[in-house]
């Protein structure tokens, strides 16, 4: 498997950093993780891309190597659209195409409705725009987003070693050990009496608003990129396929496809999520 080089990209606000798989020259493919996910991520299916793209694997503010925002600033789906934009202009990123898993999924759909212009092809995997909200929630998660709070939340957890946090990893997520190292290894910083996680406590904040269901379809609708997303089998709790159905239907140019498999495909199948790369682009 190939090694991926490091990449610091500097934007006015903070820096981020980016895992590179393949030659300068190639066409270009940014890749978006998914929530307290980074760039190791794409681990498994970069190197199988990097002959045909410049892979660049973003680790999204707060995440994996990259900074975190500044004290008393919170994370929102509509600040990354930003940053991902700001990276773009920073690589000099006329066009390229966009691979996003889970919440990088719904951030790339809504950097392609924000600048059609710019997005080649858009390649989705277990996700289609931000979280919605029905309104049954609405009160409760203002308030709980709103609520008096320590400013760092809880202490850190400290593992012994790498192996104790995979261990970890694995058990909260689903995905075998072999399958979580990357994303771990990238995720945690050496430290007294261990290990912690490098991402910031504040990302597992809840979000005060969300968009109504009906402000979403209003911006699939201004995607113009050719659009492939990628949905596990069985279907993902989170992710019920009317509400998926009913979102594609708002993209003009959109395939679906199903693979079996858990949420993370692009670790547990990154030959058949390659596979599936080519036959859409």
């Amino acid at each position: 498997m190939s090694a991926a080089a490091e990449q610091r990209i500097a934007l006015p606000h903070l820096a981020l950093h980016a895992q590179v798989w393949g030659h300068a020259t190639l066409p270009s493919l940014v890749a978006l993780h998914g929530w307290l996910d980074n760039a190791g991520s794409f681990a498994r299916l970069a190197p199988l891309l990097a002959a045909r793209y410049r892979v660049i694997a973003l680790d999204l503010p707060g995440h994996g190597h990259s900074g975190h925002l500044a004290a008393g600033a919170s994370y929102h789906y509509v600040d990354y659209v930003q940053a991902v934009l700001a990276a773009a202009d920073a690589l000099q990123l006329d066009r390229y195409t966009l691979l996003g898993h889970s919440l990088g999924a719904g951030i790339a759909a809504l950097v392609a409705a924000a600048s059609p212009e710019r997005i080649e092809r858009l390649l989705l995997i277990e996700g289609l725009g931000p979280l919605g909200d029905d309104g049954s929630h609405t009160l409760q998660r203002f308030r709980d987003a709103l609520a008096p709070r320590g400013d760092n939340g809880k202490p850190l957890r400290i593992f012994r070693d790498v192996a104790q946090a995979v261990a970890a990893r694995s058990m909260a997520s689903g995905l075998p050990a072999e399958l979580a190292r990357p994303i771990v290894e990238r995720g945690l910083v050496e430290t007294d009496g261990g290990w912690r996680w490098r991402s910031d406590p504040r990302l597992t904040r809840p979000s005060a608003v969300r968009l109504a269901e009906t402000q979403v379809h209003a911006l699939l609708r201004g995607i113009a990129a050719p659009t492939a997303l990628l949905l596990a089998q069985p279907t993902t709790s989170y992710l019920p396929g009317a509400l998926m159905q009913a979102r594609a239907a708002c993209v003009a140019n959109i395939t679906v496809s199903h693979l079996d498999g858990g949420h993370h495909l692009q670790l547990e199948h990154p030959a058949d999520v390659a596979a599936w790369i080519d036959a859409a682009t």
